[in-house]
């Protein structure tokens, strides 16, 4: 089955990350650190950093690709239509069977927040989720206090389920998570309205 392997919206464009995207990415990484790092799990130990190792950046891409032709989990790289990176988006934990499901998570450069670019690019994961993976539900887990990952999902009217407790381990600590979901049935109901609020009237191409 053909996947997509561009997804664009009107600011954003999505893409799978290559090794030469290195230098825009370990840019944006380096001076969002802080900004990022907070709510992220801990690296393996011993682990190389693919911000400080090219090398390690190009197997980072490899793995996302493995990942992406086994059907696992689809990673794509956050570009202004200038060919600008500011950020990430996934749809990771794929599942199939009678679950048809997966996780969605973004990041986006501390410089660039706030301006509706993550909103637009999840929804534009999600109807690749829903529309061409024809999975049949999409799930979000945020660190409570994370407002501003919160305030994407709430955006996009994801369906708060609770929190699950000690879900995730982040920097070394046991948090707990809000989870969000939204399902096929719903995003079908919603569809229209997602593609004029975050998209603008022209319907773009999952096709790029």
């Amino acid at each position: 089955m053909r996947r997509s392997n561009l997804l664009t919206g009107p600011r954003v464009e999505l893409r799978p990350l290559r090794a030469d995207d290195w230098e825009q990415w370990r840019g944006v990484r380096t001076r969002s650190r802080d900004w990022l790092e907070v709510w992220e799990p801990m690296p393996e130990p011993g682990s190389p950093d693919p911000v400080a190792d090219a090398a390690a950046f190009r197997s980072r891409c490899g793995a996302w690709e493995r990942q992406r032709q086994f059907d696992a989990a689809y990673g794509f790289g956050i570009f202004l239509r200038t060919g600008e990176f500011v950020g990430e988006v996934s749809l990771g934990s794929v599942s199939r069977g009678p679950f048809q499901s997966a996780f969605v998570g973004y990041w986006i450069d501390e410089t660039h927040a706030g301006n509706g670019y993550v909103p637009e690019a999840v929804v534009l994961v999600l109807r690749f989720a829903f529309d061409e993976l024809a999975l049949h539900r999409v799930e979000a887990v945020i660190v409570p206090r994370n407002a501003r990952s919160r305030r994407v999902a709430e955006k996009l009217r994801l369906r708060d389920e609770g929190t699950a407790v000690g879900l995730l381990q982040i920097r070394g600590v046991w948090e707990d998570h809000v989870r969000y979901a939204l399902t096929a049935t719903e995003w079908d109901e919603r569809r229209d309205d997602y593609e004029r609020e975050f998209l603008g009237r022209k319907r773009f191409s999952l096709w790029g």
